[in-house]
């Protein structure tokens, strides 16, 4: 993933959010958006449009994400929602619950929350982990798992 140089990014411009920068406020766009600073709010891509997210180095966002193709090596703070693809690599810590279609997850990514599989027509779907349970009570209808996971 990381080490195969392949190009992550959509057609469209790249808005850059530099490491001494700080948005408070919800950001909505499309194309591609580097968090290298704080975010405080949610970040969400425009319906319809094509939109790249990533999180680096110590990039942070406290607030949701909403976007369907995601990179995250930095923090999350808040639920993430991808409708087509998620990348979480190495120093990515996310705290909140994990909404996918397909993840990619590097040894040493954590993530602090469910983990939640988004079948093709949007439905959740659960998403079974071995070794670990389900939180609660036993409600077969439950879609997600509460859990801790740190890949190493």
């Amino acid at each position: 993933m990381w080490g195969s140089r392949k190009s992550t990014s959509v057609s469209g411009g790249t808005t850059l959010i530099s490491p001494e920068t700080v948005i408070v406020g919800d950001v909505h766009f499309c194309g591609n958006l580097d968090v290298e600073g704080l975010v405080q709010g949610n970040v969400i891509a425009q319906p319809g449009k094509d939109a790249l997210v990533r999180v680096v180095g110590k990039g942070r966002v406290e607030g949701d994400i909403r976007v369907p193709c995601i990179v995250i090596n930095g923090a999350v703070q808040g639920n993430v929602y991808s409708s087509k693809h998620l990348e979480l690599a190495s120093k990515s810590r996310v705290q909140g619950n994990v909404y996918y279609t397909l993840v990619e997850m590097v040894a040493g990514s954590e993530v602090n929350g469910s983990l939640t599989h988004l079948t093709e027509a949007g439905a959740i779907a659960e998403t079974p982990v071995a070794g670990v349970e389900k939180a609660g009570p036993a409600d077969e209808s439950a879609p997600k798992i509460d859990l801790a996971l740190k890949v190493d």
